[in-house]
């Protein structure tokens, strides 16, 4: 169930951070063709966050603690990178047009993800 209300959380955060900027896009004209590869999308991001996330994070490890968290934001913007370049070679018509549309985009996922969860997982 937990893994469930992430993927939402995710895809709702995802469809708000494309809905925000212009610097990520997702192809399609209406939200009924943007659903699967929304879904898609967010199942790439959870695979990225499960897996190399953790390797980059503990590798980079004194960089964070020096900046005192600060570079966890490149760190989250570089992995939704990641996602849009994944994705684009999967052709599924998500794109991140940059590093500095990748950080805002990663910010606001980060908080609308986090606050669909409190919603969701009220248990």
């Amino acid at each position: 169930m937990k893994f469930i209300i992430w993927v939402i959380s995710n895809a709702a955060a995802l469809a708000v951070a494309v809905w925000l900027l212009d610097g990520l896009t997702l192809e399609g004209d209406t939200w009924q063709e943007q659903a699967v590869p929304l879904i898609l999308v967010t199942l790439i991001m959870c695979v990225v966050s499960t897996f190399v996330e953790p390797v980059v994070k503990l590798l980079s490890l004194p960089v964070i603690i020096l900046t005192i968290g600060l570079f966890l934001l490149v760190i989250n913007a570089l992995m939704l990178m990641l996602t849009g370049w994944v994705a684009g070679e999967l052709d599924l018509g998500f794109a991140v047009d940059g590093f500095w549309w990748a950080l805002a985009g990663s910010i606001i996922i980060s908080l609308v993800g986090g606050a669909v969860r409190v919603v969701l997982d009220n248990d």
